[in-house]
């Protein structure tokens, strides 16, 4: 099972117990993080697609660390002019490691689940 879930302006393809690398998010290493934008959930016949999104379901996870990518170099040049400019870039990013993904179903059981502890 998976989802796709929209964070950072892009879309990312998220399964439980791996990790990703994700635009940069707000949140200290080892805090939770809950993603609610979910496109899809594949899971087989039990597969449901969003309208934008899929109502009640969500995506938590651990943020590992905060970093900054490989560097790349945007280097402009006009010819014959004797214009030149070099330019270094880092974009930074957050790994998080995926460890439930829950369904508007999953999401309803385990409400009831608390609520019958409770009681």
């Amino acid at each position: 099972m998976y989802a796709i879930v929209e964070t950072g302006g892009k879309q990312y393809q998220l399964e439980e117990g791996r990790y990703v690398d994700i635009e940069l998010l707000e949140g200290e290493k080892d805090s939770k993080v809950v993603f609610d934008k979910i496109v899809m959930i594949v899971n087989g016949k039990k597969s449901k697609v969003g309208q934008p999104y899929v109502t009640g379901a969500s995506v938590e996870g651990k943020i590992m660390l905060h970093d900054r990518a490989k560097k790349i170099i945007v280097y402009k040049q006009r010819p014959k002019k004797g214009y030149r400019k070099k330019q270094g870039h880092r974009q930074g990013f957050t790994r998080v490691m995926v460890s439930k993904i829950r369904t508007s179903a999953a999401k309803k059981t385990a409400s009831t689940e608390e609520a019958s502890t409770e009681a």
